[in-house]
This record gives C-alpha cells, sequence and structure tokens, in this order.
C-alpha cells in the first residue's frame, strides 16, 4: 500500500488519540459549554466534508458520463448512507453522551461506559469510509487528488481530536480510572482507520462505483451531524447558549479551507 495512503488513514486515527489523552490534562468532568462547542465545531467539519470532499467529487466523476443527471449516483448514493447508519443505529446497543437512555436493541449485561464508546464506534464507522474513499478516488480517479484526500484526513483528525476528549472525560467521570479512559478513547477510533482501509480494498476492486462510495460517505456522515452532533451541540437545556452554533461554524470554515487551498 502506498505511503500516502497509509499516512492519509493513520492521521485521523491520531487526532482521536491525541484528543483521548486529555483525560491527563482536563478535570474529571468535561465543562458543558465546551462540549456543546466541540460538538458543534465537529459537525460543522462534517458538513463541510460531505460537500466539499464527497458530494462534489462524486458528481465531477460522472460529468461526462451523465450530463445534467450527474445529480442520480450522488442521491443514490447520499440515501444509501443515511440508511445503512440507521440500519447500525437500529442493531447496535449504544447511548449517546447527552442521553440517559439507551438506543437500538435491549443488552441489559452491557455497562453505560461500553454503549457510549459504541455510540462513538457507530459515529466514527462513516468518518473512515469517508477517508478511503476519498484516498481510493485519488490513487484510482481522475478527479481527485491526493492532496484533497489528505485535505480531508486532516479535517476528520481535527474533529477527532474533540471527540477523543468527549468520550474519554465521561468515562474518567463514571469512575474508570484514567489509563482505561485514554485506552478506550483510542479503541473507539480505532475503528476509522479499519473501516477505510476496508473501503479501499473495495474500491480498487469496483472503480466504476466510486462516485457512489463518496457519496454514500457523504450522507453517512450527514446521518451523524443531524443524529447526533447537532441536538448535542444545539439542545435547549438550562445551559443552553450559542457555542454550538459558533463552534459549528468554524468547523464548517476550517474545513472549506481545508479542501480549497489543498485539494
Amino acid at each position: 500500500m502506498d505511503r500516502d495512503i497509509i499516512i492519509g488513514l493513520l492521521i485521523p486515527f491520531l487526532g482521536t488519540s491525541l484528543g483521548a489523552a486529555c483525560v491527563y490534562l482536563m478535570k474529571d468532568t468535561l465543562n458543558v459549554k465546551l462540549q456543546k462547542t466541540l460538538s458543534g465545531f465537529a459537525a460543522g467539519v462534517m458538513v463541510a466534508a460531505s460537500i466539499w470532499s464527497l458530494i462534489m467529487p462524486s458528481m465531477e466523476m460522472v460529468a461526462d458520463q451523465f450530463g445534467k443527471s450527474q445529480w442520480i449516483p450522488a442521491v443514490v448514493g447520499f440515501m444509501v448512507g443515511i440508511f445503512f447508519l440507521l440500519f447500525l443505529d437500529m442493531v447496535i446497543p449504544h447511548q449517546h453522551i447527552d442521553s440517559d437512555v439507551p438506543e437500538g436493541p435491549k443488552a441489559k449485561s452491557l455497562r453505560k461506559t461500553t454503549m457510549l464508546v459504541l455510540a462513538v464506534v457507530i459515529h466514527n464507522v462513516p468518518e473512515g469510509m469517508a477517508v478511503g474513499v476519498a484516498l481510493a478516488g485519488a490513487k484510482y480517479g481522475n478527479d481527485m487528488t491526493m492532496a484533497a484526500a489528505i485535505a480531508l484526513s486532516i479535517g476528520i483528525a481535527i474533529q477527532n481530536f474533540p471527540e477523543g476528549a468527549i468520550i474519554s472525560m465521561p468515562l474518567k467521570a463514571e469512575g474508570i480510572n484514567k489509563n482505561k479512559s485514554f485506552v478506550m478513547g483510542i479503541l473507539s477510533g480505532i475503528v476509522e482507520p479499519i473501516a477505510g482501509f476496508l473501503t479501499i480494498l473495495l474500491s480498487g476492486i469496483l472503480v466504476p462505483i466510486l462516485p457512489y462510495l463518496l457519496s454514500f460517505a457523504a450522507g453517512a456522515m450527514m446521518y451523524v451531524v443531524v443524529e447526533e452532533l447537532v441536538p448535542e451541540a444545539t439542545g435547549e437545556d438550562e445551559n443552553h447558549t450559542n457555542l454550538g452554533t459558533i463552534g459549528f461554524s468554524i468547523g464548517f470554515c476550517i474545513m472549506m479551507i481545508l479542501d480549497v487551498t489543498l485539494g
């Protein structure tokens, strides 16, 4: 496997690991306002990445073949991605950080901390696929550059940093020691390079479906944004602020600048 591809797969994982390390530097709990800001930031990065790094390249790849109907692969892949994440949401027991109610099938044997990690794992699957399909597009396609794929990888890593903290800090608050919280934070992110690697293998075999895979990853990421990140960032409670919206705007702009500049 090319060195650039290996680096591209590992960059997001590094972001998660560094974020999880915050468990050694911060207090026992993550400030609610900071958590809302970080969730909004992650949502902004993912929305911008879905548009500039995934959906637009998907349509550009089929422009000559589909003409004005180049939106077809984008829409098909996008909706399949949405339903794929909906399926994972329904079959995997998990619990979001801002909720006291587990989701998915009942699993009384699973601890709350385990379900918190599973929720982040579901979240990380589409991110890993997005990086993988972008790297595959740079390797096998003609409409994406390796610089653009690396830009997406860096953008995902930036938003993975707060995610690493968001998972490790609550685990510590639940009574788990720092070292175990750090390891569980890292493990929640290891699914990304694995998902990315498998996506690259699939893309290499089925090059014609690359446009669909790009938009599939975009749909999966947008599901996470709407289902999880936006409610966490803007949820109405006694701690409601506009920080989630501000974080979203900053994340969106940073990812847009990265993609346009490096892509």
